[in-house]
């Protein structure tokens, strides 16, 4: 019996996250192990910020996206 190619190719460890803005409620997509602050594309607060490994997230999850 020939092996499975699901149990041979690990799952990334890494997702992309949508996050909900808590000042003007403006949805992004980021990276969950991002290495830079990052900061809502519209009114500029500050979404997630780099901790060495997952981004510390400063707002509301509302979905992962794989």
């Amino acid at each position: 019996m020939s092996p499975r190619w699901e149990e041979l190719i690990p799952r990334p460890r890494s997702t992309f996250l949508r996050v909900r803005c808590t000042e003007c409620e403006n949805e992004q997509v980021l990276f969950d192990s991002a290495t830079k602050e990052i900061q809502c594309n519209v009114c500029g607060n500050t979404l997630a910020k780099p901790t060495g490994g997952k981004v510390e997230i400063h707002g509301e999850i509302v979905g992962v996206l794989e």
